[in-house]
């Protein structure tokens, strides 16, 4: 029977705090790794607005871990949070900001005229998701310090000393009521503290990680801003035009961008408003995209190229291999969701057009070299994407991409649901043949690689669609490719490499990144790709066997058992459907990898100088890291 007594008694208030802790995920998107980091960008974000309001020159940044979890410390020399009494609340400024929601000086722009925190709850939000909480403010020659536990105060505001200069320092632990894990990515983190100093160059900002035993320091400074981030995106590809730069400021908005061609056929835009990353893009995005082809489709038409060719090359033709960055500095931004993902404010796309469209016409007549390879690039890229476009047609065709016919040399699981299932591509036919007798039918799919596939790095989008293995793999994921992808229709949530631990295995296990990297990188920030782990050795003493997954486990088993047989697994084909059940796919036992992008240019900076064309680059790097490299085979 339904429950009738629906009166004021049942509305319950949660306020502050409790409001919360109750649901986190509205305030920092997730309650995984992600949402811990996402504390940590926070207090960052707080000084450094300081500093974009040219107040603070120096951040500081310590990591350092407990038995239970990560603890994160931000120290600045901007002004200091106020300390003073707040009369209507009868409390310190510095307890106001840290308890109450929608409290802070972001909401008048006479004291911040940007801010990438968030509008005053951010570090509200910080405190009540955090174990503990300390701050200390200097500021008016004295330091003061107050605590807090899940956002509530564990002591009043104390004068601790006397001090030098001014400035805030907040410690803090992610709550483990929380979070599913309260460690903080370091790869996600240094890739931020870069972009932000780029985006705001003079600024320091020191970052010392001492978990893990480890007491390592990075600093990162920009001279040049923008200008320094393209070199930095560029870095490892060959420049075929300078980089190109422009700013202008109007109406309480300021637009600065920079652009600079490779080489390459990957489009990398950055996009940000108030140095936070946009991620899903915004109308500053789409008014720099629109500006880009403008400028070089009006410039084609008036150096009297054909009508024709300024009408076949399009936006994304334009676009290829194109490194840019366009940055936003703005009052009262408006986001696409809490975690300011996609910029909404309408008035920006025009001011970002107008911007970047004068300054790129100015610059492409006064440099005719770089605008001719330009416009060269994009026919190519033009000519590139119908025979691609052609390619496609075929395949549909032949139902390998569109009719829901999946590849013949895949094996099939009988489970339907993405979430539950599991797809191991295989290396090699004999591989696969025990991978399909040996695996899991309900949940676990088989799709064996002959040989090696065609590295993306070096390949034309034609080849690409054209190459039966890479054909293969598109079809069985479900997700499409370039236009038409779309990792919601992923028909596998776990996508397992599974290559033999040797030097081709290896390569075969990069070749595969890569052209995931290139094409589906989605998939990969999702977390749903990974990397078996079979084992080196199996260790036999009479009826007692074991298998190790390094030399060193090999080392102290031995050393344990005395006299044994050893057998080196130099390929998957050599272990029976039993053993390779046991060792590599059964959920109960195997050792997964799961492979991340925390640091995306990194990778990308990688991809190209071990998979690209540039010989001399890649002996470089390789003479260079040599003495780094423990083992080929695993």
């Amino acid at each position: 029977m339904a429950d009738n007594d629906y009166d004021a008694s049942k509305i319950v208030v949660l306020e502050g705090a409790q409001g919360i802790r109750k649901r986190p995920a509205m305030y920092i998107g997730s309650t995984g790794p992600a949402g811990a980091l996402h504390l940590l960008y926070e207090v960052v974000d707080n000084s450094v607005d300081e500093a974009m309001a040219g107040f603070c020159k120096n951040i500081y940044i310590r990591l350092t871990q407990d038995d239970t979890g990560n603890i994160a410390e931000v120290s600045d020399d901007g002004r200091g949070i106020p300390v003073g009494i707040m009369e209507k609340y009868g409390k310190s400024a510095l307890e106001v900001i840290m308890t109450t929601l929608h409290k802070g000086a972001k909401f008048e722009n006479d004291v911040y005229k940007v801010s990438g925190g968030l509008h005053g709850v951010g570090l509200t939000v910080v405190n009540a998701l955090s174990e503990f909480t300390i701050v200390t403010v200097r500021r008016d020659g004295k330091e003061y310090r107050q605590s807090f536990s899940r956002g509530l105060p564990t002591g009043g505001l104390e004068i601790i000393g006397e001090a030098e200069g001014t400035g805030t320092t907040i410690r803090f632990k992610p709550d483990a009521e929380i979070f599913s894990s309260q460690n903080f990515d370091s790869g996600s983190l240094k890739e931020r503290l870069r972009d932000t100093v780029f985006l705001n160059p003079g600024i320091s900002i020191t970052l010392v990680d001492e978990r893990f035993g480890l007491n390592e320091e990075e600093k990162y400074y920009s001279e040049k801003g923008v200008a320094d981030f393209i070199a930095y995106l560029n870095k490892g590809k060959e420049a075929i035009t300078e980089i190109i730069s422009g700013k202008k400021a109007e109406g309480g908005i300021v637009v600065e961008f920079a652009i600079q061609y490779n080489t390459g056929y990957e489009e990398k835009v950055e996009s940000f408003v108030n140095t936070i990353r946009t991620d899903e893009g915004g109308t500053h995005l789409t008014g720099f995209h629109s500006a880009l082809t403008k400028a070089v489709s009006n410039y084609i038409s008036r150096n009297k190229a054909s009508a024709k060719q300024a009408e076949r090359i399009s936006g994304e033709d334009v676009r290829e291999g194109l490194a840019g960055v366009v940055s936003v500095m703005m009052q009262d931004p408006e986001f696409e969701g809490q975690t300011k993902e996609k910029l909404g404010n309408i008035q920006v796309k025009a001011l970002v057009e107008s911007c970047v469209y004068q300054q790129l016409s100015r610059y492409f007549e006064e440099h005719p070299q770089d605008i001719r390879m330009i416009i060269e690039k994009a026919s190519s890229a033009a000519n590139a994407r119908e025979s691609a476009r052609k390619a496609r047609e075929l395949a549909r065709k032949k139902s390998i991409f569109d009719d829901n016919i999946l590849p013949g040399k895949l094996t099939d699981c009988i489970e339907s649901d993405p979430e539950r299932t599991e797809l191991f591509i295989v290396e090699g036919e004999s591989a696969g043949g025990s991978s399909k007798q040996g695996r899991d039918k309900k949940i676990q799919a088989v799709l064996p690689l002959r040989g090696k596939i065609l590295n993306v790095e070096k390949a034309s989008s034609e080849k690409i669609f054209d190459n039966a293995e890479i054909k293969a793999m598109i079809a069985a994921f479900g997700t499409g490719i370039n236009e038409s992808f779309n990792p919601d229709n992923i028909r596998y949530r776990k996508i397992i490499i599974m290559t033999d631990a040797d030097v081709d295995g290896s390569h075969i296990r990069t070749l595969l990144l890569t052209f995931f990297y290139r094409y589906m990188k989605r998939i990969i920030e999702l977390g749903y790709v990974y990397i078996a782990q079979p084992p080196l050795f199996r260790v036999s003493k009479g009826k007692d066997e074991r298998y190790c997954y390094s030399e060193k486990e090999l080392d102290d088993l031995t050393s344990s058992m005395g006299k044994v047989d050893v057998q080196r697994y130099k390929g998957l084909g050599e272990m029976n459907q039993e053993q390779l059940w046991e060792t590599t796919m059964n959920p109960d036992t195997r050792i997964l990898k799961q492979v991340g992008v925390g640091d995306a240019e990194k990778a990308d900076e990688l991809f190209t100088i071990l998979m690209g064309i540039d010989v001399s680059k890649r002996r470089k790097f390789l003479h260079e890291h040599a003495e780094e490299v423990s083992s080929l085979d695993i």
